[in-house]
Parts: structure tokens; C-alpha cells; sequence
């Protein structure tokens, strides 16, 4: 329990597979200091059992049999910002791992590689860390220290899109379609529209793919 906590932390998982299902559970009930508050397959189980409240930690899979996890831990981290959630997967590709970060989750272990019981892992989360296996500690630095170097004439290159463009190609970027764009940045859909036609007229491409993959080899995401 982190400082200042009297009752047992409340853990919850999705994870459809059934062994690793098991063994997460096993580790979190042979934890005195935590209660499994329910565990889950899918992620549409998940998000139904979440709709009103959350676990203080909530554990989850990127491959979900009906969903990617990501939808869980977006949904999650807008409607409980106090739930602390962990991705615990075999996905390890940078480009899932900045999207699930960006979504709210504050830790992210791969299977296979953590030497230690998920309970410490746990324990560290309420303690304020964020858990990391070392190859994804080792990405997100890479990606800090890339976009430190970048050069004066990139830098300069990033003041061609306004704040709020620049807002909206980043959504695009992590999977969000022009409704829930427009929803998270508190616009309507046709405000994203002529936002995205500036967008492509700057970057002088001709749809959203275009956009995300210019503007992510310029280093503007």
C-alpha cells in the first residue's frame, strides 16, 4: 500500500490469456497488502465493469481478443484519473508504447522480462514510480533525447502548425477518429475538418496517413 493507505489496494486485470491470467492473479492474492477486485478477458468486459468506478490499480493486455488495450487504458485514464494503470503485454514496439504512455498509463512491462513478482511492481506504481522493463526505459530515453537534439531549423520547422493543429494531428496520430478528436478537444467534427485541410496544405500532402507519416519524419508527433 503506498503511505497513508490502511486497507488493502484494490487490483484489477484484462488479460485473455488464461495463464498469465492466472499467474497475475496468484500473485496478487498471495499479497496481503491487496485484493483482487476483478479480472477479465476482453476489453469490452473491462470498460462495462469500469463504467462507474475503477480499482486503484488496474493491470492491462495490449492484445485483447475484441479491442486493443490501448481503448481500455485511454477510457480508463479520462474517466478515472485516479486509477493506476499498468500495461503488462508482449508488444514492446515503440510506437505502442508512446501511444499507451500518452493514454495514461504510467508504467509498462513486458511478459517474460520483469525478474521480479508483480506485486512489487504494484507496490512501486502506489509509491509514485512508473515501472518500466529496462528495453522500454531504454526507448522512451532514446525518444527524449532525439527530440532534445533536434536542430534550430526542425524547431523552426514545428511553428508551421498552430497549437491546436498540431492537437489534432497528434489525436489522429494515436487512433482517435474525427469524432472523438473533436469530443477530446471540446470542438465540433467540422472545426477538426478545416483543421486537418490546413494541416494537409502545410505539409503539402493529401490525406491523414499522408499527414501523420510526413509530420512524424519531420519529427512534428
Amino acid at each position: 500500500m503506498a503511505e497513508g493507505e490502511s486497507r488493502p489496494v484494490s487490483v484489477a486485470l484484462v488479460e485473455d490469456d488464461d495463464g498469465a491470467r492466472a499467474r497475475l492473479v496468484a500473485s496478487i492474492c498471495a499479497e496481503p497488502t491487496m485484493r483482487l477486485a476483478g479480472d477479465w478477458r476482453t476489453g469490452a468486459e473491462a470498460l462495462a465493469h469500469l463504467a462507474n468506478e475503477a480499482p486503484d490499480v488496474l493491470l492491462v493486455d495490449i492484445g485483447l481478443p475484441d479491442m486493443s488495450g490501448l481503448e481500455v487504458v485511454r477510457a480508463t485514464a479520462a474517466r478515472h484519473p485516479s486509477c493506476d494503470i499498468l500495461v503488462v503485454t508482449v508488444f514492446g514496439d515503440e510506437q505502442t508504447v508512446l501511444a499507451a504512455l500518452e493514454a495514461g498509463a504510467r508504467g509498462y512491462l513486458l511478459k517474460g522480462a520483469a525478474s521480479r513478482d508483480i506485486a512489487e511492481d504494484i507496490r512501486e506504481l502506489r509509491h509514485g514510480g512508473s515501472p518500466l522493463s529496462p528495453v522500454i526505459a531504454r526507448q522512451v530515453l532514446k525518444r527524449l533525447h532525439a527530440r532534445a537534439a533536434r536542430p534550430a531549423a526542425q524547431n523552426a520547422e514545428e511553428s508551421l502548425l498552430t497549437a491546436r493543429e498540431s492537437e489534432i494531428l497528434n489525436a489522429i496520430a494515436r487512433g482517435f477518429s474525427y469524432a472523438e478528436t473533436a469530443k477530446l478537444l471540446s470542438i465540433s467534427v467540422q472545426t477538426v475538418h478545416t483543421h486537418l485541410k490546413h494541416i494537409y496544405r502545410k505539409l503539402a500532402v493529401h490525406s491523414k496517413t499522408e499527414a501523420v507519416f510526413e509530420a512524424d519524419k519531420r519529427g512534428l508527433l
